[in-house]
């Protein structure tokens, strides 16, 4: 277990996909609720995050009570939106918050985990992609130090939807590795 800003990291276990799953369909209810046209719940279930664990990562953040106040998936390769490409890099995706329990700046406190992690692996670049009908979120990620590094107009979703997303990295090379 990791302490970070008084956020309590944590790799998540096969029990946790339960957990997991419920965290990823209340942000798809938030998103859906705000006019945010992203996630869908009910889109990921335990085999997802499951296979998630064995791929790569998936980190579960805490309260000092013992909340699930968010998670994210760390992964050490993207193919499908990024090509394939040399290991300099560490993939975010699935970030997410629980609305109700989670202390302000918890997204940008996992967000500067992941960052941490992929440092400490010696890749120097930390990267990630959002839909590009979400000017927000592609605010939330450039604000956080993210540039655009490309788009990708016609990825290709599970269920056979074809949307656009926005490519973004940010250089680790300044981090502090913990």
């Amino acid at each position: 277990m990791i302490i970070d800003d008084g956020i309590l990291f944590r790799q998540a276990e096969e029990k946790d996909a339960g957990t997991l799953v419920a965290l990823y369909d209340q942000a798809a209810e938030w998103m859906r609720a705000n006019g945010i046209d992203q996630w869908k719940p009910g889109d990921k279930d335990g085999d997802h995050f499951r296979a998630r664990m064995r791929d790569g990562e998936v980190w579960l953040a805490g309260d000092a009570d013992g909340r699930v106040v968010g998670a994210y998936e760390l992964w050490w390769s993207d193919e499908e939106a990024w090509g394939v490409q040399p290991p300099v890099a560490g993939y975010v995706h699935r970030l997410m918050v629980e609305r109700e329990a989670a202390p302000a700046g918890s997204g940008r406190r996992m967000l500067e985990h992941a960052e941490r992690r992929i440092a400490g692996t010696g890749r120097e670049r930390a990267r990630l992609d959002c839909v590009s009908t979400n000017p927000r979120l592609l605010a939330y990620y450039q604000g956080a130090g993210y540039r655009v590094a490309g788009e990708l107009p016609n990825k290709v979703g599970k269920d056979g939807r074809v949307y656009g997303v926005i490519l973004l990295e940010k250089r680790l090379d300044r981090l502090t590795v913990v």
